[in-house]
């Protein structure tokens, strides 16, 4: 009982903050294209499923962790591991680079979204290739069962983000630093 409220709760944060920050930002009055600067709005809840994003594909490779060592019984199973493993952890470099160009405001941030966004389908098509030729196991066996239908909704949904920071004018307002700035060292 204890820990369903727990699991509620965590549910009710992740949901509910970020959908209050949507109606609060609905609720201002209108302001003029110039004033749609910085993380608010559908920017707010963008910048929050890429920041959890890593966290994702750790989980991701957290919960395949059994399913690794009974690969590693097979013959060829380590080299199929390792190499998913390293395909997967190339994916999570690219969502980091992605996450640390949204928080500098990088004028590049738009272009690096749209390669992650490509890289879902790329990554996907590789590790199975990879799989499957290592494995010397056919494709259909690979996709088993629901194996298509995370990648696909994933693309999908990053999709309608990857339109969304084409199209807003907050996005084309707030990623408009070209380089880190310089601090200048003075001394006193």
């Amino acid at each position: 009982m204890q820990s369903s409220i727990w699991h509620w709760a965590i549910v009710l944060l992740l949901i509910g903050v970020p959908v209050f920050f949507a109606v609060q930002s609905a609720r201002k009055p209108s302001q003029s294209p110039a004033d749609l600067v910085g993380f608010g709005g559908w920017l707010m809840l963008l910048a929050i499923g890429q920041a959890l994003a890593p966290l994702r594909t750790l989980a991701g490779l957290g919960n395949s962790a059994e399913g690794f060592q009974q690969l590693m019984t097979l013959p060829n199973g380590p080299l199929a591991v390792y190499g998913e493993v390293a395909l997967n952890l190339a994916f999570l470099a690219l969502q980091l680079v992605v996450l640390v160009s949204m928080l500098r405001r990088s004028h590049r941030f738009p272009q690096l979204f749209l390669v992650q966004w490509f890289a879902i389908p790329a990554a996907f098509i590789l590790d199975t290739a990879w799989i499957s030729t290592v494995l010397a196991v056919p494709v259909n066996q690979v996709l088993a069962g629901d194996a298509l239908a995370t990648p696909l909704a994933s693309f999908v949904f990053t999709g309608i983000w990857a339109a969304y920071v084409y199209r807003s004018v907050r996005v084309s307002n707030t990623f408009t630093r070209t380089s880190a700035p310089r601090q200048v060292a003075s001394a006193s």
